[in-house]
């Protein structure tokens, strides 16, 4: 809820096919973009989970960044219910030329984006607000069955990408079918667990992932503040990941409270190995 020396407030971008997008957007987010290098003039949209300042309160200062190095095209924002009257307040509090074209959309539990390559969800979580979590899915992908098409003598051809686009083609007077010279290898699946106290549909909607980070606010010695408050625990945060079978959980959101987190670390992988304590600027390839 507060930085320290060594953390900054919620902001997490994604890099995905052709999108960039950030997940909250927390106060001193421009400030730390500039610091990872990277710019915010390629962001395509912004998420936001709720409306904690927390969470949010960067979001002024990254509009009025762009305004001021003529961002292209239109920012997208997506957020809970009362997303435009939000911004409304924001344009009025803050003294700046308007330049950014922004597409606000306010979102409920479902579906929130289908792109060609990937889709977005959002879900409800159990927070003293309303507070969603995100799903971000990969669509499954199409790849030449190298063994079969060599077979033909088809190498390293235009019609390939035919094949690839889920088409049937011509090849020396032979059809060759997609289902034949083709395979779908799955999408990955990247769930993010913001604010949230803890509750057995997490796990349904963390199932399978590929990626789960989830927030870890306290150590299991405040589980009591974390129920009052509605936040998670390191153990809770691991068993969600545990019970839905995620290959990696990445833990962020600590209380300041803590300024070692290695014991909480030590919680989390008694329970489930395959964690991560988030740290700022870093970076996760998958």
């Amino acid at each position: 809820m507060q930085p320290t020396k060594a953390r900054g407030l919620s902001a997490l971008q994604i890099n995905l096919e052709n999108e960039q997008f950030l997940i909250d957007c927390g106060e001193g987010t421009q400030r730390q973009m500039r610091i990872a290098e990277v710019k915010p003039t390629k962001l395509t949209r912004v998420l936001i989970s709720h409306f904690h300042a927390d969470h949010m309160l960067g979001l002024a200062g990254l509009l009025r960044n762009l305004s001021a190095n003529d961002y292209a095209g239109a920012l997208t924002i997506h957020g809970p219910k009362g997303l435009r009257t939000y911004i409304t307040h924001l344009k009025k509090s803050s003294l700046y030329a308007d330049r950014v074209k922004l597409k606000l959309k306010e979102i409920k539990s479902g579906l929130i984006l289908d792109h060609e390559r990937f889709t977005i969800e959002a879900f409800k979580l159990f927070h003293s607000v309303d507070c969603y979590g995100f799903i971000i899915k990969e669509k499954p992908r199409r790849r030449i069955n190298l063994e079969y098409t060599k077979k033909l003598g088809l190498i390293q051809h235009p019609l390939l990408g035919e094949l690839q686009r889920g088409k049937d083609i011509m090849w020396q007077e032979k059809k060759v079918t997609v289902k034949k010279a083709t395979f779908l290898v799955p999408g990955k699946k990247y769930v993010f667990i913001q604010d949230t106290g803890f509750n057995a549909k997490l796990m349904k909607y963390a199932k399978g992932a590929d990626l789960l980070v989830c927030e870890s606010t306290f150590m299991e010695k405040e589980k009591d503040k974390a129920k009052e408050y509605k936040h998670l625990t390191a153990i809770q945060a691991a068993t969600i990941a545990k019970k839905a079978k995620v290959k990696k959980l990445i833990l962020t959101h600590f209380s300041q409270r803590y300024e070692d987190v290695s014991e909480m670390e030590k919680e989390a992988k008694a329970v489930f190995p395959e964690v991560i304590l988030a740290e700022d600027f870093m970076i996760v390839n998958i």
